[in-house]
């Protein structure tokens, strides 16, 4: 009778632990979290919007049909690492979050992506910019997927050396993002036979750039080139008009320019400032289309910026990921493993891949703001100068010092 009890009891208890395995096994539920500014100088880019395009790659993944049961919480990080970091613990801790997406601002970014590894999370970010998210600081659970500095540099950096600008000076933000752009520029313009001969930075979300823009215009520098973005970007462009500097023959490099920017800007001033980006949503009927429907659904009726449309498409390949593997592992490296096996293709980026170190890679397009006389509609702001391929736009992973591609 006791050899029978304690049978029945080891029989019974393995069929509990059985039963709990199949159980998480066959998990469908996903939790999101779009971790952004939500009020202040990148609000516009990111925001709202970020959380309303990972509604849209919910709806328009298929999985709910399948059964699972997806849904998306939104957090201000307010450009504060410690409030990013705080919330992003509180959501894997309590909200029990699988993935964050977008967090704009490099130094939150860079805070986040260390809790994200410590608790084997997903990561896919959309809205920083420091190349260091697939370099120094890369992690097995993180993809960068939209853009980043290195980028910026090889693209519209090295167009405007080529183009003449052989002497710089770097009107930067004194964050993490700044810092990166600024010397992934530097190394670009050197490389091509420039000289950077002067910089200042300013603290972010400045609004009375006048002292720095006066050092910049006295440096007589071919380029000033500005390492900001959002806010103290269109801010920065602004307040230049107004001192003349385009007009005594010193060029703006606004080496990151989102689309709500030059909105903000405006036509009459922005008209010829060279950059690039990887998404417009004008590119073709398919970037029109999703477009089109995403600005229906936004108060201001914006079409999405490249933040946006990463969030989108990033969490796009996130929920082909899970549908191959046919359930939700609750387990960063894992999904992130499966995301970099399959290559990337949607309406919104083209075809790419994610390599090794985390790094989305996509052609990348050289734009010029359009003059005011050329623009046909309250959006249509860009044209199309060139394009790089992404094999050429991002860092080759024989330069990247990501420790994972030494493995």
């Amino acid at each position: 009778m006791k050899s029978r009890f304690i049978a029945s009891l080891l029989l019974g208890t393995a069929l509990t632990f059985a039963a709990g395995s199949i159980a998480f096994a066959g998990d469908k539920t996903v939790k999101i979290g779009a971790l952004s500014d939500q009020s202040g100088l990148y609000a516009d880019l990111g925001g709202p919007g970020s959380t309303l395009a990972a509604q849209m790659a919910i709806e328009d993944s298929g999985l709910t049909a399948k059964g699972w049961k997806i849904d998306v919480i939104s957090g201000d990080h307010q450009n504060k690492p410690d409030i990013g970091t705080s919330i992003a613990r509180q959501w894997f801790d309590v909200e029990k979050v699988d993935v964050i997406v977008d967090v704009p601002n490099s130094g939150v970014a860079l805070a986040v992506n260390n809790v994200v590894k410590e608790k084997n999370g997903v990561y896919i970010n959309s809205g920083a910019a420091t190349s260091d998210l697939s370099n120094a600081q890369c992690s097995p659970n993180t993809v960068h997927w939209t853009y980043d500095t290195y980028m910026l540099a090889h693209t519209t950096g090295q167009a405007l050396v080529k183009a003449g600008g052989s002497t710089w000076f770097f009107l930067t933000a004194d964050y993490a993002f700044g810092a990166a752009l600024e010397r992934d520029t530097t190394a670009v313009v050197t490389a091509n036979g420039g000289k950077v001969i002067g910089g200042v930075k300013h603290p972010l979300n400045t609004s009375d750039f006048s002292s720095f823009l006066l050092q910049a215009q006295s440096s007589g520098a071919k380029v000033i080139g500005l390492a900001n973005a959002g806010g103290d970007t269109t801010n920065t462009i602004k307040q230049a008009a107004e001192f003349g500097i385009n007009k005594g023959g010193q060029k703006l490099a606004a080496l990151l320019l989102f689309l709500t920017d030059v909105k903000s800007i405006g036509l009459d001033i922005a008209q010829g400032l060279n950059f690039t980006e990887t998404f417009y949503w004008d590119m073709n009927d398919q970037t029109r289309a999703f477009s089109e429907r995403f600005a229906k659904r936004m108060k201001n009726a914006a079409p999405p910026t490249m933040v946006q449309a990463g969030v989108y498409a990033g969490l796009s390949h996130y929920f082909k990921a899970l549908d191959a593997l046919g359930e939700n592992p609750h387990d960063g490296v894992k999904v992130v493993d499966k995301m970099k096996s399959i290559p990337t293709e949607d309406a919104l980026f083209g075809k790419g891949e994610i390599q090794p170190n985390g790094r989305t890679i996509h052609t990348a397009y050289l734009f010029e703001v359009k003059k005011p006389s050329e623009s046909k509609g309250p959006w249509d702001l860009y044209k199309l100068v060139g394009s790089v391929p992404g094999d050429q736009a991002f860092t080759p992973l024989d330069k990247s010092a990501c420790a994972l591609l030494k493995k």
